[in-house]
């Protein structure tokens, strides 16, 4: 199948990957309400088309925390990439790169910082406070003298979200013995992912935290450290803390609530990312689309506002711009693409998002996505 959207590449994944990691990227948390709300919420805003405007020259470009982006589009930090792709995370930077759009790194990517960097454009780098202070603070430097220009913390996650699907897919909770057997058949069952990701992708560790995790061998271990080692006393004084070693712009990942926005802003914040995990948490909250606008509008021009979550197309993109958005991150539509073919994949998607984000600002008359506001929605 050649994929034309983002579901195709769903489903390319889905045929390709070993069950436990397409479960553990497609699924959501608890009875998945959240996951399907980001979705659905999207898909029921509709865009006010019109007619007979000279739309002969767009523009796409954004300028935000002094980078210029060809299009309003990042591709947000997505744990353990390197197990969809060989060396995944590598792989979609360098595809972001060449598309002029920001790569976020998560601190459980499998490849590290360093590797990331090393393809030529130091990535956004997505942070996860862990009790290890001396471990937080020496990753921070890290990041910061590989030149990475902006970082995004993570803050929605103070304790993982109850994923029934990890549980039925054997990914959590099995025994090393359950755990060997479902590898060792996944491995016969996908032996292009076996060949490409399995054999040829080594190490497989989650690259950025190796150092403080002792006696792994396999990426479920560390998984568990990590999820033993979230800490759930971080408080917006955190970020004093960080700006002890990073003096560079900060990105609070994770916002639902205009009171948490506002307390962004008094915390000297530079963005934030209205997100709910993409339905990975708090099962039972806000698709991010429909607490954008309170959002956008508590904390006005006092930062930038980025979202992420149900991004399925660049008509997604164009609505969430609507509705006050700088940009959007999109998480599983990357992950996806690396899964179906790693990075002439994820360029690929890249490339069909820009194109419907095109066609959306024809048909609605917008001939900037700077200028796009309200009044590119139906509201009847």
């Amino acid at each position: 199948m050649r994929a034309a959207s983002v579901s195709d590449y769903r489903e390319l994944a889905r045929r390709r990957l070993p069950r436990i990691f397409f479960e553990y990227i497609d699924g959501g948390s608890y009875a998945e309400e959240t996951l399907r709300r980001n979705v659905a919420d999207l898909e029921a805003i509709a865009l006010r088309q019109r007619v007979m405007k000279d739309m002969s020259k767009l523009d796409m470009s954004i300028e935000t925390l002094g980078q210029k982006l060809s299009m309003p589009i990042g591709l947000a930090p997505v744990g353990m990439a390197g197990m969809y792709g060989r060396r995944g995370e590598v792989q979609a930077a360098r595809a972001a790169a060449k598309a002029g759009v920001p790569f976020c790194l998560s601190t459980v990517g499998v490849c590290s910082v360093e590797e990331v960097a090393g393809c030529g454009t130091p990535p956004w780098f997505q942070l996860y406070m862990l009790k290890d202070r001396g471990y937080m603070r020496e990753l921070l430097s890290r990041a910061k003298d590989l030149g990475s220009p902006v970082l995004v913390f993570t803050v929605d996650l103070p304790t993982p979200g109850a994923r029934y699907r990890d549980v039925r897919s054997g990914f959590t909770g099995a025994s090393r013995l359950e755990a060997a057997l479902t590898q060792a058949w996944d491995g016969i069952t996908h032996p292009g992912w076996t060949w490409d990701v399995f054999i040829h992708g080594r190490p497989h560790t989650l690259g950025s935290v190796v150092g403080a995790v002792k006696e792994s061998r396999r990426v479920t271990d560390f998984l568990a450290w990590i999820a033993r080692n979230f800490d759930r006393s971080v408080t917006w004084k955190e970020l004093d803390w960080v700006r002890e070693t990073w003096d560079g712009p900060i990105v609070i990942k994770g916002v639902l609530d205009p009171e948490d926005a506002r307390d962004a802003v008094k915390a000297g914040a530079q963005g934030l990312v209205v997100s709910n995990h993409g339905g990975r948490q708090l099962d039972g909250v806000k698709s991010s689309v429909s607490a954008l606008p309170r959002i956008a509008d508590a904390v006005g021009d006092d930062l930038e506002v980025y979202m992420d979550g149900g991004i399925r197309s660049g008509l997604d993109v164009l609505k969430a711009l609507s509705l006050g958005a700088k940009a959007c991150f999109v998480g599983r539509a990357w992950a996806y693409a690396l899964g179906a073919g790693g990075e002439a994949q994820v360029a690929r998607m890249l490339a069909t998002l820009k194109s419907e984000l095109a066609v959306a600002m024809i048909l609605t008359g917008c001939n900037s996505v700077r200028q796009a506001g309200p009044g590119l929605l139906d509201r009847d």
